[in-house]
């Protein structure tokens, strides 16, 4: 039976800007005061638009469970098919510690901001909530599924729309800005290399938009619409990055922007000014509730891409094992002690905003390197498989692919080189320190699937077999 398209441009562009937009990220563009909405453009056009489109060719071409996993191994091989999917799942579990760190600083601002700079207040919140997740999520997705909705108007959205709003009063009362609104502002100071080290992070303020694409296929007219709801949703995701960093510029020194407390000490700031300090915890309240709600979600999401790996072998017997919810419990028991090891990492650094960055920089870097080799997968379908049925196509055949593709690779390229100068206004970052950490931790997670694959064993594949045909027994029974 063919399936119904059921997705309007206006759906998919929610969709879209639900998978992306994350208020902490925020305070990355706000380190660059009004040149951070040239690097934001610029971000779009080499990075952006070209993951959108490449992203919807391929999910409509190879709609099957994996996505980046299927779509490289179909282009480039199992090895490297396995090194995109290993990626997804692991910059993501690099990442965790950064968005619980913004949620435990939000979380201090309801009693108490000056725990917001205690490291070992913020690592224990990060162990303990991730573990509790990981727990929740034994359970399958009925716990935590619901809550994505909630964790997305009241994390997001409301403080998102909120900044904005007042940074508008701010400026429209003719109170002082703290940074200036010209052409010499605008665009980046070329005497200053440092100051392209951010663009790493603005680049990952922008990912994930591969998640969403899935949904291209029951997309109505996506020849039309796709491209449209991608205008819509660029629109709208630039827009609020580029008018709540704006906001938060404003009214804190760039120099002075911790990066996981940024959005909640705008606030603060702003609130103060206008002598409502008591709505603050409220605020709070609301941002750390919709955090550990994404966070929630966000437990179990990558590892089940990570875990359609297993029908084609790569995985050990021992991480293919799952509960009676279907929860694969020991992918997710690895990956919370992942996370705990790599939060003390707020151990070793000065400051909050120095961990964060790092941790969230190594991040940028391996998703990067994930989407360089889609790029080049999508460049290699067109040429190896060009009768696959596609909904949506890049437009102007191959050149339009060629020219797509070359541009998000070279704009994931030249972030990934300055990603490894060290930033400005981030204190407490050694360069040897920063540079052992994010080429090492680059090199060695991307040899580890290599590595895995390379002792993989035959009974690997015939434990997936029979768990699979067990599981499909239980389903009908």
């Amino acid at each position: 039976m063919r399936k119904t398209r059921t997705i309007n441009f206006f759906m998919l562009s929610m969709i879209n800007i639900v998978a992306i937009l994350n208020i902490a990220n925020l305070s990355i563009s706000a380190k660059y005061g009004f040149t951070g909405i040239f690097y934001l453009i610029l971000s779009s056009i080499f990075f952006f638009v070209p993951v959108a489109l490449v992203s919807a060719e391929l999910a409509t071409g190879w709609p099957q469970r994996g996505g980046i996993y299927i779509w490289v191994k179909e282009a480039l091989g199992d090895n490297f098919g396995f090194l995109a999917i290993w990626l997804q799942w692991i910059e993501n579990v690099i990442w965790y510690p950064t968005a619980l760190s913004f949620a435990a600083t939000a979380f201090a601002y309801i009693f108490n901001p000056a725990l917001a700079q205690n490291k070992f207040f913020v690592i224990s919140v990060i162990i303990i909530v991730f573990w509790l997740s990981t727990i929740a999520n034994f359970y399958g997705m009925s716990i935590s599924g619901w809550i994505s909705t909630i964790s997305g108007i009241f994390g997001t959205l409301i403080p998102g729309v909120l900044i904005i709003v007042l940074g508008i009063i701010w400026i429209s009362t003719g109170r002082e800005s703290l940074i200036s609104f010209d052409l010499k502002s605008f665009l980046p100071n070329k005497s200053s290399i440092t100051q392209l080290a951010l663009l790493s992070g603005i680049l990952m303020s922008l990912s994930g938009l591969e998640m969403s694409a899935v949904h291209a296929k029951e997309v109505k007219d996506p020849k039309k619409n796709y491209p449209i709801s991608i205008l819509i949703s660029a629109i709208l995701i630039i827009t609020i990055l580029s008018l709540g960093s704006l906001a938060i510029a404003i009214v804190i020194p760039t120099g002075s922007i911790e990066l996981p407390a940024g959005p909640i000490e705008a606030i603060s700031s702003f609130l103060r000014a206008y002598n409502l300090p008591g709505l603050t915890p409220l605020i709070a309240f609301f941002i750390t509730i919709g955090a550990l709600g994404m966070i929630s979600t966000w437990t179990i999401g990558p590892i089940k891409g990570m875990y359609a790996t297993a029908e084609h072998g790569d995985l050990p017997p021992i991480l293919q094992k799952v509960n009676k919810h279907q929860a694969p419990v020991n992918l997710l028991i690895l990956q919370a002690i992942i996370v705990t090891v790599l939060s003390l990492i707020f151990l070793f650094s000065s400051t909050i905003s120095s961990s964060y960055w790092l941790l969230f920089n190594l991040t940028a870097h391996l998703y990067q390197v994930m989407y360089i080799l889609m790029f080049i997968s999508a460049i290699v379908l067109r040429y190896k498989y060009p009768n696959v049925k596609r909904a949506y196509r890049i437009p102007f055949k191959n050149i339009g692919t060629w020219v797509i593709c070359s541009f998000g690779i070279i704009g994931t390229t030249f972030a990934m080189i300055v990603g490894y100068i060290p930033p400005p206004h981030i204190d407490g970052i050694g360069t040897v320190f920063f540079e052992i950490v994010l080429i090492g931790g680059t090199i060695i997670f991307c040899l580890i699937p290599f590595i895995i694959r390379y002792f993989r064993k035959p009974n690997w594949i015939n434990y997936s077999k029979t768990t699979k045909r067990l599981q499909e027994k239980s389903i009908k029974e």
